[in-house]
């Protein structure tokens, strides 16, 4: 299975939503004001820790390093605190999907993160930038495969179903929706000419418009994608998907449909790399 096989199932049949109970979700009885009295203790006891603390800090009178630097100076992140931990940096490749990634287990799932990103978009739905993605992903031996899945995936009676035209074009008025959103990845198998990578994301899906019947809505879901190790590069050999894992959904107000579609225009995606 493809990974266009469920991506009109966002947020669609065999999901069901779990709402918590109204008030207290836990079932338990109102606090009582013997439990504000200890609220109070556990701020005093803060406050005196925290007070005890600073004293440490200051303890001796001197705050100079010796080697001249300040212990505030000694305090702050390094500049690389907020790096990527990836081993090397990867690139803007082919129609801007990335390339170049590590030769490493981490190379594999960064690769698997951007080629689930770039399968699960838009891109994808119109016949010349589909075509543009998978040969820059795809293992030139599975090329031909993926390619004619993908074609028949994206079929023009399913374009229609969802409310698109033949290329992929929306209807006046509407903007169309469809992004992944990597949460995070799991290699199932590594050696360093092939590896298996799950990658679980959250993904968007609609038509943003005010008559639209197909709304924009987000969905959960597992994509494996099989890599092998070739020309210097990790290339897809097989994609699937499967629904979840599922979070209970927020409280957050709906959005109206031009601000999702506005959202969608003005916020880009990522390069992800680890």
């Amino acid at each position: 299975m493809s990974l266009g096989d469920e991506q009109h199932g966002y947020g669609g049949t065999g999901q069901t939503r779990t709402r918590l109970p109204e008030g207290d979700p836990y079932g338990g009885a109102r606090r009582t004001a013997r439990s504000s009295s200890r609220s109070l203790v556990t701020v005093v006891g803060v406050v005196v820790l925290l007070i005890a603390a600073i004293a440490f800090a200051n303890r001796g009178g001197d705050d100079s390093a010796t080697d001249g630097t300040t212990a505030a100076d000694a305090a702050k992140p390094e500049t690389t605190a907020t790096s990527p931990t990836g081993v090397a940096p990867v690139r803007t490749g082919s129609g801007g999907i990335p390339t170049g990634f590590a030769h490493d287990q981490q190379g594999a799932e960064s690769a698997a993160a951007n080629y689930a990103v770039a399968l699960g978009s838009d891109g994808m739905f119109n016949a010349a930038r589909r075509h543009e993605i998978v040969q820059a992903i795809a293992d030139p031996r599975a090329l031909d495969r993926l390619q004619s899945g993908f074609d028949a995936d994206y079929s023009a009676a399913f374009l229609k179903k969802i409310g698109l035209n033949n290329d992929g074009g929306t209807p006046p008025g509407t903007t169309f929706v469809n992004r992944t959103l990597p949460a995070g990845t799991k290699s199932t198998s590594f050696t360093s000419t092939a590896a298996t990578v799950e990658v679980w994301c959250n993904g968007l899906f609609g038509l943003a418009g005010e008559d639209s019947t197909n709304p924009v809505t987000s969905g959960w879901f597992t994509v494996t994608i099989k890599l092998n190790w070739t020309g210097g590069d990790w290339k897809v050999l097989e994609t699937s998907q499967k629904t979840g894992p599922t979070p209970v959904t927020g409280d957050n107000p709906i959005s109206g449909a031009e601000e999702i579609g506005k959202a969608v225009k003005e916020f880009g995606g990522f390069t992800y790399a680890r």
